[in-house]
Order: C-alpha cells, then structure tokens, then sequence
C-alpha cells in the first residue's frame, strides 16, 4: 500500500463542524439502546428517559414534630388569658417525628409548646392551623410527577429521590466503549527491563483513567507493533467491539506512520492533521458507522486531542454535553510567541501575587508530560494571534480550583531540589497551601520580582568584586526597593560527572580540552555566572569549550544529560550528581537565598515557609539529598532598609 503524506493542518473550528457534523450526518453520535439499572448504581449514568414517580413522597400525613397530634379545631380560641385543656389519648395523641398523623387529627402542637396540668390532660396558650407541623402527602413529590427528565446525569441527591418516589431501576444511556489501540514496535509494558529504544506504553492507562473520569468505558487493548497488517486486524477487530476506536501513535508521516492508511481502508479519513500545536498530526475518521481516531503518540499532544474530539464524542454518545471548563482572567508574566496560523494550548503555573493572577508559562513541548502534572491551567492563542505580550490579559482554563490558586506561593528563579522538599512539606503541613517554582535563572527571578510577578526569588548570584551573594545585584537591580534576604540553603557546586569518571576529568581547566563536551546551564543562572567567574580566572574562553551554547534550565537536567552520554561534564549542585548516582568534583560552596519583597513577608505566603523550613524533619529530608548545609536556613541574611 502507498504511504501517503498528510497534512491537511485545516484550522481547529473547521475541523470540528467537519468532523462531528459528518457524524451527525450518519448517525454516529447517538446514544446506544438504554439499559435498565438499578436506581442505587445509577450515579453519574445519564437517564435515557424521563423517570416518573411511582409513589408520593411522604404516603402518608407523616408529624414533622415530636409532639401533640389535634384537631386543629379544638385549638381555636386558645392563648395565654384563655388557655385550652385538651384530654391526652382523646383529643391530644402523642406523635413522633415521622410517625403517621392519626385519624381524625390535622395538625401538630410541638412538644415544646404543651403543658401537662394532670398526666392526662395537657394545656396550651396557643392555637394551630389546619396541617401545621404535619408533612402532607406528596409534600415532597406527588404520584406520577416527573423526577427527573431524559438525558440528565445521575448525581447522589437524585438517587435518593428515586428511591423516596419508589423507583428502583431507571433507563440509562449505555456508557460508551472506547477501544485503546498502543502501536509501536518500540513500545513495552510498565515493569518490563528497559534497553535504548524502549519506550514505556503509558498512554493507553492515561488515556484509559481520562475515558472512565468522562463516563465511558476504556477497553484497552494490547500492544500492536508497526506493522500495516497487524495495525489493520487490531483496528478491524476493535471496531467490532467498541463505539469509539483510538489508535495511538502512527498518525504522522513518517516511514512506520500507518493510521491513516489503514483507517481509509477500511473505512473513511475525513481530516488527517489539525492546526493545534501540540496535537497537528491528529486523524479524524469513521468505519462501520463508529468514529475512529488517530491519536497521536506525543502524551500532550494526545492529552490536547482527547479533549478536543474524544471528549464530545464521549458525552454525545451518552447524551449529553460536556460540562463547561473553569476559567480565570490572568496576566501573563513574559512574553509569549506564537506561530501565526496554529492554535496553541499553553500550559502555565498560576499564583496570586498582590491583586493579578499571573500566569507563568512552562515547558511547550508534545512529549513533557511533567508539564502537564505541574500545570495549573492552560492557555490558548489563537491561531489569528502571533502571541501575547508581558502583562497582556488571557482566559486561562483551570486544572486546580481557584482557592488553590489563591493560596499558591509563588517562587520564581533559580532552580534548587530544596525546592521540591520545601513543596511537600508545606503541603503536608497545609493541605489548601501549594508553591509554585518556575525554573527561570537568578536574574529571571529578579526580574520577576521587578514587575510584581512573585512572592519571591531564588537567588544565588555571586558577584566578582565583592565575593558576596545576591546582595550588589539586588541593590543595582531593585534600588529603592524594600526587601529582605532569607537564607533556604547552602550548598556544594562543582562538575557532575559520568560514574567512575571514566574521562578523567578533574577540574574546570579539563573541560577546555579538545575532545570534551560541556553542558552549561542558561543565560542569567547563578550556576553559569559561577562558571563564567572561574573561567575568567584561569584565562579560558568560553569558545573554548565545546558544549558551552549547550544549555539546560535546571540542576538535574544537567545531571540527566551527563547520565545519558549528551555532555562529559556540566556545572550544577552535588545533590543532583546523587540523585542520578554520577561523580562529582566540588568548586564552590554558594549560597542560596530567597530574595522577599517586604509586603509579602507578614503574608501567609511567606509565614507559613518559614514555619516549613523550621521543622526538623524539612531539614533532615534535604541533608539526605547530599552536598547541603543548612546552618542558616530560614535566618534573615539582609534587609535593604
């Protein structure tokens, strides 16, 4: 079979008034046959006809009081200055909460309000009305009145009033049947023994835990390696058995890129690649009447394309629409570029600093699945826009609620593993309270505190002519600011080094030699200024260093590329070289501050990190990193007035 080459990249709208509207068309985005359940396991089900009620609700004149049951007639005329005796037994019956108002009787005089003069005679003061203190029959619902309508979704309230109206099955839409199909011969299950290639197949159980959160139900098939024919039988056999068909992965051009060949086979492509990035190379087709999807293999690309097709398809066929996300007016904190021509779904961390809600912008790649854990919502510029510009105003929509986002620290600057440790505990001292840490450089972080974009900064820049941190740089860089420097950690920077150190490499001047690969970490990190002073003292340029424009954005990222064989050495903190078991030769031992403006510092945001670092245990947990010292931890270095 001819490979063809897609992309149609037709813009998002058109794809979906395309796509669903050819469904409509065929009928595909009907519900299924309902199905009769019991009423008491119908939560989150949606009806698939009206539900009328049986019984009323109470049956029976049922007292609402602990008390008296009357005729309210014989009431009449009583009050303080002509109280009314009323013989118990006969003209006064003791009732209950609940209990059925006996013959002859029509209201309640509550206990509270009777006054026994002789043990079988009581007195009152106070007259009452026809059925007062009395639930009446059908009060709640009457016989044969609708309970709810068809195309509702069951909540725990409704359940209960089922079963009150005497319903106990109700006619639910069947939950629809989507068939997960991983392809790829480099994929492997979770637990297997890894080997360069291997790919861990996660999607489908992300994708699985998605389907069941909507509704549906994940019929998560086998692994299919790249092969056209094995592709086609998988497809083929999950259309027999499911509503919906995911093929995962192999939806775009490339030699063992299969989908849609074997989708227009055996049924039809209607569009093979939308204008979204992440997500372009998403294939929307049909066979047998069913939807069949090309979902790409990138986790956020598959994440986005879910959400934006899968999604409605699912509530379609279950009757329903899907419920409208939460959204929240944000700044964002720096620039953001964007390709004319594509719609793009940016995910940012989210704080409340002053008044704003900022919205700071994390990784952008398909395959970072960690910026989808970390993210607090996502963003998107529309494909008529090039981006936004620092500042500007965007809808954002949330993935954590917003008194989350309200009660989230918000930390921008230098990366450091404490952070981390810092994070889990603040949470686990308060539950509502998160910290949000974007990994920016020292400068970065300056420069946000410059515009108001956090609660605070982490810093360790050293300056040359001093040989003190943070400090000249904080005074040139935020004169006439009031701020105050507290001291998280200090720490051992040097070379993080593959285990055994088989290049035999032992200082900075090494990493100058012909036949060496650096990797350095970005423009304004403290850990690079480090660097560029050493090699300023022993004369080296950074020309020199092959690797040197090699660049990552944290500690561990460094660690990760000197594991992985990408670099021979790179500068960052001993306790990422622990981490990921490498060698490490210490430089420098620096300092590691949080730079706080001093509105923030009466404010939970700050107070309450100061309580986590003062705990032993925060303390303990990051000594066992390696390479720290925390003799100042929490003490206040300097204040600027």
């Amino acid at each position: 079979m001819k490979r063809k080459v897609y992309l149609d990249g037709l813009p998002l709208e058109d794809a979906i008034e395309k796509f669903f509207g050819y469904l409509k068309e065929i009928g595909a985005l009907s519900p299924g046959r309902p199905e009769l359940v019991p009423a008491e396991d119908a939560l989150d089900r949606v009806t698939a006809a009206p539900v009328y009620a049986r019984i009323s609700s109470p049956h029976y004149h049922a007292s609402s009081m602990d008390g008296m049951a009357v005729q309210s007639s014989s009431t009449y005329g009583a009050s303080e200055t002509t109280p009314k005796r009323l013989k118990v037994g006969l003209e006064a019956i003791p009732v209950d909460t609940g209990d059925p108002l006996p013959e002859g009787t029509d209201a309640v005089i509550m206990i509270e309000d009777v006054h026994f003069v002789q043990p079988e005679v009581i007195e009152i003061i106070q007259a009452v009305a026809p059925w007062q203190h009395v639930r009446i029959v059908g009060e709640d619902v009457v016989a044969t009145e609708m309970v709810l309508p068809a195309n509702h979704r069951v909540r725990p309230v409704d359940i209960g009033a089922f079963l009150a109206s005497g319903v106990s099955h109700i006619y639910v839409h069947p939950r629809p049947v989507v068939a997960l199909l991983p392809t790829g011969t480099e994929l492997v299950q979770p637990g297997t023994e890894l080997k360069p290639g291997d790919i861990i197949e996660f999607n489908s159980r992300m994708l699985g835990a998605v389907l069941e959160q909507w509704g549906a139900v994940a019929l998560r098939k086998e692994i299919t390696i790249d092969d056209i024919e094995s592709v086609k039988a998988s497809v083929a056999a999950a259309v027999d058995e499911a509503d919906i068909v995911l093929v995962n992965a192999g939806s775009s051009a490339g030699s063992e890129d299969f989908t849609a060949d074997v989708i227009s086979s055996l049924g039809k492509v209607l569009i093979h690649g939308v204008a979204t990035k992440p997500g372009k190379p998403v294939i929307l087709g049909e066979i047998k009447g069913k939807p069949v999807i090309g979902v790409p293999g990138y986790p956020v690309s598959a994440y986005i394309g879910m959400d934006l097709f899968v999604k409605p398809l699912v509530f379609h066929k279950m009757g329903c629409a899907p419920p409208e996300p939460s959204m929240i007016e944000a700044a964002i904190s720096r620039k953001l570029v964007s390709n004319l021509g594509m719609e793009e779904f940016v995910r940012v961390k989210l704080g409340k600093v002053g008044e704003k809600i900022i919205a700071t912008p994390i990784s952008r790649g398909a395959g970072i699945l960690m910026s989808l854990v970390r993210a607090d919502g996502m963003l998107r510029v529309p494909r008529l826009s090039e981006g936004y510009n620092a500042g500007e105003k965007v809808m954002v929509e949330l993935f954590r609620s917003p008194r989350e986002i309200e009660e989230t620290t918000v930390i921008i600057g230098s990366h450091d593993i404490a952070l981390d440790v810092l994070s889990n505990f603040l949470r686990l001292k308060y539950p509502v309270a998160t910290l949000s840490s974007a990994n920016v450089g020292s400068f970065g972080g300056l420069s946000a505190l410059k515009r108001g974009e956090a609660h605070c900064a982490g810093t360790h820049l050293l300056d040359e002519e001093t040989g003190d941190y943070n400090v000249p740089y904080i005074q040139r860089f935020l004169a006439g600011r009031d701020l105050i420097l507290v001291n998280l950690v200090y720490r051992e920077q040097g070379l993080i080094l593959a285990k055994g150190n088989p290049r035999g490499i032992h200082g900075l001047e090494d990493i100058a030699r012909q036949g060496y690969t650096y990797v350095n970490r970005q423009r304004g990190a403290g850990t690079r200024i480090l660097l560029d002073y050493y090699l300023r003292q022993m004369a080296i340029e950074p020309e020199q260093i092959t690797g040197y424009e090699f660049e990552e954005y944290t500690h561990m990222g460094v660690a990760a590329a000197v594991k992985a064989g990408a670099a021979d050495a790179g500068m960052g903190i001993r306790a990422a070289a622990v981490a990921l078991n490498l060698d490490f030769i210490r430089v420098a031992e620096e300092r590691y501050d949080l730079c706080i403006p001093a509105e923030y510092w009466d404010t939970p945001y700050i107070q309450r990190l100061l309580e986590v670092m003062a705990l032993p245990e925060f303390r303990e947990e990051v000594q066992k990193l390696g390479g720290y010292d925390l003799r100042d931890c929490g003490k206040v270095i300097w204040r600027s007035r």
